[in-house]
């Protein structure tokens, strides 16, 4: 499901006003080094597997049934790499959002990658030195996560 049946339910009632919501994402390596990245369906560019977690759900949860969801793969989370703020989303519909998202790097415990449901339009795995273009949020938190620090990343206060 590419929108969460909670946020339909609130749209219903504000129409395209902005959001704000959660969100995660997800670094994946495999065995090799690999990275685990989806081309998405509502940009057709490729990105960390991300989505939002439904209400009351733990963030690592969430991340473990999305990556699930879009790529077929099973992860454990290992760490929280970094806490960012998106820009400001307008998506093709007109809806607006921004989002908090929560990147874990994950360990992949399975590495049949397939594209699992409708919000992805290939999935595949990369290395780390030769993967597509990504956009700059995605670059940083990739980043952050391959870094190796095992504190989360966060911007400092302005």
């Amino acid at each position: 499901m590419a929108t969460p049946r909670f946020i339909t339910d609130i749209r219903a009632h504000i129409g395209h006003t902005r959001l704000w919501l959660p969100g995660v994402s997800a670094v994946v390596r495999n065995a090799a080094g690999e990275l685990l990245l989806g081309r998405r369906a509502d940009t057709g560019r490729w990105s960390l597997i991300s989505g939002i977690p439904e209400p009351g759900e733990e963030p690592a949860t969430a991340i473990v049934r999305e990556v699930f969801e879009e790529t077929g793969v099973r992860v454990a989370p290992e760490r929280i790499s970094s806490v960012t703020v998106s820009p400001v989303v307008e998506y093709p519909n007109g809806d607006v959002a921004q989002y908090l998202n929560v990147t874990f790097v994950c360990r992949a415990l399975t590495t049949a990658a397939t594209v699992n449901d409708d919000e992805s339009l290939e999935v595949g795995w990369f290395p780390v030195d030769d993967h597509p273009p990504l956009d700059e949020l995605a670059k940083l938190r990739l980043e952050q996560a391959l870094a190796g620090d095992q504190k989360a990343w966060f911007a400092p206060p302005s």
